[in-house]
């Protein structure tokens, strides 16, 4: 009995022991594992598209694509100090390549400065991105999202951005795409140097609140909005006026108008060192919920003409869509048709597409 006594006393204290040695490390832990604040989300864009070409030896062709797959990474190190990573998939090259690789200095509302990969100050367009586009086929008509550019519409810099009510403004400098002592792609410009950007624009009504921007907010803010952005480098130049204009109807709907006019003169990223262009989009979503969405009918024309020696060819894009919006830009599905055709350009290609498009994000 003595023994056994004797033997319950001791797993007690070789117990008693693990607890302590638990209850003095479980701290040490527990600081080991703890991790700032951290938002992680992911996006995918995916279509299936009827191409038809004329005049030409082009082959019709039916496709499914993965167009866009992102992931998105944020947090937080201090109050002020901030930082955003996210990937975009290359589906033309089937590769991952660094999007936004952003250190942020956020102050406050009217004093932020950004350094790293980002959209520079630019176009509406080009600060909203396919994403939170009003319409499917975005950047097609070789007006928007015209500026040069590193990767999907982003450069290397350090930027300001602030907000004072309905007044943005944004300003930086970034590095000119492509290689040292070369010009980019459509750019003279010499990538020694660096691109100065800059963007003013004025909310009349509701207020925009900060960097990003959208192209619609599905009757979440009346906007009459109008935004000036330019950039220069080595006296290439780009500039553009973008408008918005999008009306709660409360139970009559939401209705949207979205146009802009861009004149790339040298710095840019479309086909043409010198292209001029504009175009106009109107939207309207009906208020009644067709099962888990709702509808959305828009159109969209656009025209831009090239300085080319000998001619000046003008592309034509017409789109219509008919949406079905289940959760703004986290589900949202696309019935849409885009044709596109050329003026003063017999070699060109005139085409249409029509298809279906899925955008999902979490």
């Amino acid at each position: 009995m003595a023994r056994k006594n004797k033997t319950h006393m001791a797993a007690w204290k070789r117990k008693g022991l693990a607890a302590a040695l638990l209850l003095t490390t479980a701290p040490a832990m527990a600081a080991e594992l703890t991790l700032p604040p951290v938002s992680i989300g992911a996006g995918v864009r995916t279509s299936f598209t009827d191409s038809s070409y004329s005049g030409s030896s082009v082959k019709d062709s039916d496709d499914f694509t993965v167009d866009s797959v992102r992931l998105y990474l944020s947090g937080a190190a201090t109050d002020t100090v901030k930082f955003t990573f996210n990937t975009e998939y290359n589906s033309s090259s089937d590769s991952v390549i660094v999007m936004d690789a952003i250190a942020r200095f956020e102050y406050s509302p009217q004093f932020n400065i950004w350094a790293g990969r980002f959209l520079p100050p630019s176009d509406r367009a080009n600060l909203y991105g396919p994403y939170y586009a009003n319409h499917w086929g975005v950047y097609r008509e070789n007006v928007l999202d015209g500026y040069a550019n590193t990767a999907v519409g982003r450069d290397n810099g350090v930027a300001y951005w602030g907000d004072f009510g309905g007044l943005k403004v944004s300003a930086g400098l970034f590095d000119v795409p492509g290689t040292s002592s070369t010009a980019s792609p459509n750019t003279n410009a010499d990538a020694n140097k660096v691109i100065a950007a800059g963007r003013l624009q004025y909310d009349f009504w509701d207020k925009e609140s900060g960097y990003w921007l959208n192209s619609t907010y599905y009757g979440a803010k009346d906007l009459l909005a109008i935004g000036v952005a330019g950039q220069t480098a080595g006296g290439d130049t780009s500039f553009t006026v973008d408008f918005l204009l999008e009306k709660n109807l409360g139970g009559a709907g939401v209705f949207t108008i979205e146009s802009e006019y861009a004149k790339y003169e040298g710095l840019t990223s479309v086909f043409a060192e010198k292209t001029t262009g504009a175009y106009g989009l109107v939207s309207y979503l009906f208020p009644q919920p067709v099962g888990i969405g709702k509808i959305q009918l828009l159109g969209k024309y656009a025209e831009s003409v090239t300085d080319v020696s000998g001619s000046d060819p003008k592309l034509k894009t017409f789109e219509g869509d008919i949406g079905y919006i289940v959760k703004e830009f986290k589900v949202r599905g696309y019935l849409f048709y885009i044709d596109q055709s050329w003026d003063n350009s017999p070699a060109a290609v005139d085409a249409t597409y029509a298809g279906v498009g899925l955008q999902v994000q979490i």
